[in-house]
């Protein structure tokens, strides 16, 4: 952790053994964003219709689901917000020591929080508010994908993708 107080710090420049490790945990990561994306698509459905009955209960197709009780959104909000936090934090810190510009790293970590904060805060508001917010829901699924993704993948290619790189000056140009 302390490369990440050396300014100008990139992962391409950290020894193998801590680019494994990372590479590990990225590892990890992939694999959470795959069966997430998984269970979004088979067990709640990428159409706004099956997103709303899986939070505010009703039929879909052969399924009937009941509504999302107060304490079952609770208990996935207290879950996926410690987890998330973690996540967020990680590969953020990650993410500032590639080469990207300073454009394209606001851009992913910004979509990586509101798409965190929209999947937080989308079965709430489907359950609650009205079941038009399924597109949030929705939205905050794409923005999550496209943060997250693209902080795995500049990081991995920041580490293995091409030879060490001379430092940079700050973090986030």
């Amino acid at each position: 952790m302390r490369n990440f107080a050396v300014p100008g710090f990139r992962l391409s420049q950290a020894p193998r053994e801590t680019r494994l490790v990372y590479t590990g945990f990225l590892g990890f990561t992939l694999i959470g964003l795959v069966t997430i994306s998984m269970f979004q698509a088979v067990q709640i459905g990428v159409r706004l219709s099956a997103v709303a009955a899986y939070y505010r209960g009703g039929e879909t197709g052969t399924t009937m689901t009941f509504p999302k009780t107060f304490v079952q959104l609770l208990e996935v909000t207290h879950f996926h917000a410690f987890i998330m936090g973690v996540v967020f934090l990680v590969l953020g810190h990650l993410l500032l020591a590639t080469g990207l510009s300073g454009r394209w790293k606001r851009g992913l970590l910004l979509s990586a929080l509101l798409g965190s904060m929209g999947d937080l805060a989308g079965g709430w508001l489907i359950r609650y508010v009205s079941a038009g917010c399924a597109l949030l829901q929705l939205l905050g699924w794409l923005l999550f994908w496209i943060g997250y993704g693209g902080m795995l993948i500049a990081s991995v290619w920041e580490m293995w993708g091409h030879p060490p790189q001379a430092p940079t000056p700050g973090g986030m140009s």
